[in-house]
């Protein structure tokens, strides 16, 4: 799916971004593996302990520049804040400040993307105030027994279609 040109530009961008964070550091950080399989809305995810990070092929086709913009230092965020700090909140004030004073970039959780061609099937369920959406791993985790309240109302939520 990808071109050997589309994951190369995302390693360089990589590699750019920890070149600015041992500069900043004043010490080596281990290089990532990189897969392009990160399925679903994700635009990518840091494998903290495997020193890996995934991208969403088709999220990437889509937007390539965010991605190099900003995808790419976002997830290299996380593996240099976990390889400072160990364990700590995955948005918290730690990578918060490696993306602000090391990338110069804003510390954004999460992305604005177009995600038509990546959602999976929807179903719909109903509180007593509203319809929600929900994916299908919720939808299967309700057909398991599992219950959601919904965070305004704190009714439960059904099927809207029983």
């Amino acid at each position: 799916m990808l071109t050997f040109e589309d994951k190369k530009a995302l390693a360089v961008k990589g590699e750019d971004c920890f070149i600015l964070a041992e500069c900043f550091f004043d010490r080596a950080f281990p290089r990532p593996s990189y897969l392009f399989n990160q399925r679903g809305r994700s635009a990518g995810s840091a494998h903290l302990q495997k020193n890996l990070i995934k991208f969403n092929p088709i999220l990437y086709l889509q937007n390539k520049t965010v991605f190099i913009e900003h995808v790419v230092a976002h997830e290299i965020a996380h593996l240099i804040t976990y390889q400072l700090f160990g364990r700590v909140r995955p948005h918290g004030k730690e990578w918060q400040n490696i993306m602000t004073q090391v990338f110069k970039l804003p510390a954004n959780t999460t992305h604005q993307l177009d995600i038509s061609d990546v959602q999976g099937q929807l179903f719909p369920y109903r509180c007593l105030c509203t319809e929600h959406q929900l994916t299908i791993r919720r939808h299967n985790k309700i057909k398991k027994g599992t219950s959601y309240l919904c965070r305004k109302c704190k009714s439960p939520l059904t099927p809207a279609n029983e």
